[in-house]
C-alpha cells in the first residue's frame, strides 16, 4: 500500500484539485493523509475538502512548517511506500502506477522520482521541471549536492522505512527541508532513481516558500553547513560542499544586489554585486559594476541589463531545492 502525504497550509483554493488527482489514480491501493499544519485558512480549507472527507485521513496540528507536517503524516502512515503531494500540485492518473512499478521491479531502490509540468505565475510555466533543472547521470549524494540531480518533492515515492532510517525531515527547516532529507538518505547508501516521464504538475506562485529567493538561499547554506558538521564525509565530498556553500553565498549576494539595485541603492548594490562577481565572473555583471562605478546615475542602465537576462534560474523560483506546503 502507498500512503500519500499532503500537507496543507493556505491552499484552500487549490487542495480540491490535488485530492481529486489522487482519487483519479489507476493504482488504487493507497491511503491519503491530509495534514492541516495550523493553516490560517482552515474554515475555507475544510469547506473545500468536505465533499471528499470520507476518502482520506484528516489530521490537524499546530503550525510547525512543512517538515513537521510531512513527518506527522509519515508517522501515521500504514503503507510500505510513501508518496508526497503538495496541496497546490496534482498528479496525472498514471503517477502511482508508474512509480510503484519501478520500486517493485528493483527492490534495491529506496526512492524514485518523476518529471513534472510547471505551471502558474512563473516565466517557466509550460516547461517541464527537468527542462529547467535536468537530472544528469546517477542520483548519488554527490550529484544531489551539486544539483546535477534535483528531486521535485511532488514527484517522489519512497519506501517508508528508508525515510525513517534517514531520520525523516529536519523540523528546524521550513525551506530546503526536502533537499536535506534526500542528501541524508543518499549519504547513508539509499538508492535513488528517476525517469523523464511527466507524471504530474507543480504549481509555482507568489505565495510559495520557494518564491522567497534570499531566504531560500540562506536555508540552502544552513542545510549544507549542517551536513558538513554532522555527516562523515570524504575529502572529495567536503570539497564539493565548500564549492556549494561558496556558490550559494555568491547567488545570495547577487539576490541582495539585485534588490538594492531595483530599490535605487547603487552603493549597496555595488558592494553585494562585487562580492557575487568574485565567484560568478559574469560579463553582464561586470558591465553593471562598471556602470555603477562610473556614475550612480547609470542605475537605470544596470536595471535594463539585469532585466535582459542577468542572473540565474537558481534565483527564479527555486523549484528543486524547496517546495511550498
Amino acid at each position: 500500500m502507498v500512503s500519500i502525504i499532503i500537507p496543507a497550509y493556505n491552499t484552500a483554493e487549490y487542495i480540491r484539485e490535488a485530492l481529486e488527482s489522487v482519487l483519479a489514480q489507476t493504482f488504487t491501493n493507497f491511503e491519503m493523509i491530509v495534514v492541516n499544519d495550523g493553516s490560517p485558512d482552515t474554515p475555507r480549507l475544510e469547506a473545500a475538502i468536505e465533499p471528499l472527507r470520507a476518502q482520506f485521513v484528516y489530521l490537524k496540528r499546530e503550525n510547525g512548517g512543512p517538515s513537521a507536517a510531512r513527518n506527522t503524516g509519515i508517522r501515521e502512515a500504514k503503507g510500505e511506500y510513501v508518496a508526497f503531494l503538495d496541496s497546490d500540485d496534482s498528479w496525472f492518473p498514471a503517477f502511482l502506477a508508474s512509480q510503484i512499478s519501478l520500486l517493485r521491479t528493483d527492490p534495491t531502490l529506496d526512492l524514485v522520482y518523476s518529471d513534472l509540468l510547471l505551471f502558474g505565475d512563473s516565466r517557466f510555466a509550460g516547461k517541464n521541471f527537468m527542462q529547467v533543472h535536468p537530472s544528469k547521470g546517477s542520483t548519488t549524494f554527490e550529484s544531489v549536492l551539486v544539483e546535477d540531480c534535483q528531486i521535485p518533492t511532488s514527484g517522489v515515492v519512497a519506501r517508508r522505512q528508508a525515510l525513517l532510517d534517514a531520520g525523516l525531515f529536519d523540523e528546524q527547516f521550513v525551506r530546503c527541508e526536502d533537499y536535506d532529507l534526500w542528501l541524508r538518505l543518499a549519504h547513508r547508501g539509499g538508492r535513488i532513481a528517476y525517469h523523464c516521464n511527466v507524471l504530474g504538475r507543480h504549481r509555482v506562485h507568489s505565495k510559495s516558500l520557494a518564491a522567497e529567493g534570499e531566504k531560500l538561499l540562506e536555508a540552502e547554506i544552513e542545510v549544507i553547513e549542517k551536513l558538513a558538521r554532522t555527516l562523515q564525509l570524504t575529502l572529495h565530498q567536503r570539497s564539493l560542499i565548500d564549492y556549494r556553500v561558496r556558490r550559494a553565498r555568491a547567488y545570495l549576494e547577487l539576490a541582495r544586489g539585485k534588490a538594492a539595485l531595483l530599490a535605487g541603492q547603487p552603493k549597496v548594490a555595488r558592494v553585494s554585486l562585487g562580492k557575487a562577481n568574485r565567484f560568478l565572473h559574469s560579463a553582464k555583471l561586470s558591465a553593471v559594476l562598471l556602470g555603477l562605478r562610473c556614475s550612480p546615475q547609470l542605475t537605470r542602465f544596470a536595471v535594463a541589463l539585469w532585466r535582459k537576462g542577468l542572473g540565474s534560474n537558481h534565483l527564479g523560483d527555486g523549484y528543486g531545492a524547496n517546495q511550498a506546503e
